[in-house]
């Protein structure tokens, strides 16, 4: 069955970094656009970041964009988020999700598969 695991989660202070890791089995790996999302408390879930297939293409939310990079390696079927210059508001779980392809990946809803989240805590 399709699996995907984030790893790299913690507290950190503001102004720090964090790296986070999704490896995916299960799936043709170089088949599924990939996704970042996130959750705070009493929020509902929010796009983050997304990247294509070949990794050629890239799109952020503007809450992000300029401090988190997406990447992923299709030989290793592992997608990443660097997460550079921390703010508080950043908290949040954080999910990994597959949208086979490319359209869908802009849309929620067009995902297939998440992971589990792992919890990105930045103190002030």
């Amino acid at each position: 069955q399709v699996q995907l695991v984030e790893s790299g989660g913690g507290l950190v202070q503001a102004g720090g970094s964090l790296r986070l890791s999704c490896a995916a089995s299960g799936l043709t790996f170089s088949s599924y656009a990939m996704g970042w999302f996130r959750q705070a408390p009493g929020k509902e879930r929010e796009f983050v970041a997304t990247i294509n297939t070949s990794g050629g293409s890239t799109a952020y939310a503007d809450s992000v964009k300029g401090r988190f990079t997406i990447s992923r390696d299709n030989a290793k079927n592992t997608v990443y988020l660097q997460m550079n210059s921390l703010k508080p508001e950043d908290t949040a779980v954080y999910y990994c999700a597959a949208c086979w392809g490319n359209s869908g990946r802009y849309d929620l809803s067009q995902y297939s598969y998440w992971g589990q989240g792992t919890q990105v805590t930045v103190s002030s």
